[in-house]
């Protein structure tokens, strides 16, 4: 028995409640994880669509814990709908299968994540003839100069990965409509307590559920949420026909860490601004990028549509060689090296000099540097970790 939650009521309220419901044969008042694969059919299943979605056949085709957190995402991104893959890449690839075909053209962001650069860059572009401009995005005229007769798609990561680039979503989305084209966003590094494209007019939302909207580092999943006429399609074409299910367990987990999304995502912001002021003052750092930062480029963009503050994530340089960098991290203690980003545990780790993409990158960045994923932890905890660190490397 689902609860009928009006998606007017607050922000908090939907992520406790939107979702969830009575479970009909124990009367548990939380959703319990439905681990079958395959499902009782009707009484005559011989005209069913085995490809169809929206009905429990199989897991592929959608199981229950799927669902329900399709339910939630949809409601706190502010779409129509939402499918939720097995992981965020899965979700990036889905979105570019089921929307291209040879000859489209896609614009995308300079700045992203890695498998975005891969995805379009390289494998569509040259398996499957899909034609792709890499733009710096944080400027729109740039957008509008890269526009062709055949662009079907521009593609944005704000804040972009790793170097917290910020883009216009109300303006780069009037460029993709006037020009017939979709505007796709990747929210991950915002969440959409932070900031919701689809409400800022953006066709679809991308986020990697495994980062901010878990936000425990358990669990794997990816998400696009957008109208429900293009997310038939992806439905049918991505997630049934390529296979890239989430599991009822990590659906089932990721429902579970968003209840306490808007919580986590206050201390997060709070203590990222609060760290990034920290390390503006540390002679040994080279620069911080952060989008809270007023002397951040696009600090004023970034404060229209990043209503409620501005991540967990910032990048900094060091003042060193090679070697410094990973001395510094093995100073650490409450800081953990390691990949990903909006676990409870603040993450660092040191991309060097080599990156193939260094070349999209400002300037400040191709010496190496740190992207870190700011926990919510006590923020004097993690600044007091920073501080001996660089005591011990002489960079205070």
């Amino acid at each position: 028995m689902s609860k009928d939650i009006n998606n007017n009521l607050g922000f908090q309220t939907r992520a406790v409640h939107k979702g969830n419901g009575i479970d009909k044969e124990t009367g548990a008042i939380k959703r319990p994880i439905t681990m079958a694969n395959s499902y009782e059919l009707p009484y005559d299943p011989s005209d069913l669509n085995w490809s169809s979605a929206g009905k429990n056949l199989y897991t592929r085709n959608g199981g229950s814990n799927q669902q329900y957190l399709q339910e939630k995402l949809a409601s706190l991104e502010g779409g129509e709908d939402a499918v939720v893959l097995a992981s965020g890449v899965a979700a990036l690839s889905g979105l570019f299968f089921a929307l291209l075909k040879s000859g489209d053209h896609v614009i995308f962001s300079s700045v992203t994540y890695i498998a975005v650069y891969r995805l379009l860059n390289e494998l569509l572009n040259n398996k499957f003839g899909v034609e792709t401009t890499i733009v710096d995005t944080s400027n729109v005229e740039n957008v509008k100069k890269a526009i062709k007769p055949n662009t079907k798609l521009i593609h944005i990561e704000t804040p972009g990965n790793p170097t917290l680039t910020i883009s216009d979503i109300k303006a780069i989305a009037k460029v993709a409509h006037d020009n017939g084209a979709l505007l796709s966003v990747d929210n991950t590094f915002a969440s959409p307590y932070n900031q919701r494209p689809v409400e800022l007019g953006a066709d679809f939302t991308v986020e990697s559920l495994t980062k901010y909207i878990n936000g425990h580092g358990d669990a794997m999943g990816g998400a696009i949420i957008g109208k429900k006429k293009y997310l038939d399609i992806i439905r049918a074409q991505s997630q049934i026909n390529l296979g890239a299910t989430i599991s009822p367990f990590n659906a089932w987990l990721i429902m579970r860490g968003s209840v306490t999304l808007p919580l986590r995502m206050k201390q997060h912001n709070e203590n990222a601004l609060k760290v990034a002021k920290y390390l503006q003052t540390v002679k040994g750092v080279s620069f911080v990028a952060y989008p809270g930062l007023e002397n951040h480029p696009n600090h004023q963009i970034a404060k229209e549509q990043m209503t409620n503050g501005y991540g967990g994530v910032l990048s900094f340089g060091l003042k060193a060689d090679h070697d410094t960098y990973n001395r510094f991290v093995s100073h650490l203690n409450v800081i953990t090296s390691a990949v990903s980003l909006g676990h409870d545990e603040s993450l660092i780790v040191f991309l060097g000099e080599n990156d193939e993409r260094q070349y999209l990158y400002p300037e400040e960045f191709h010496n190496g540097f740190f992207r870190f994923s700011v926990g919510i932890e006590d923020a004097d905890d993690i600044i007091a970790d920073l501080q001996q660190a660089f005591e011990k490397e002489n960079l205070v």
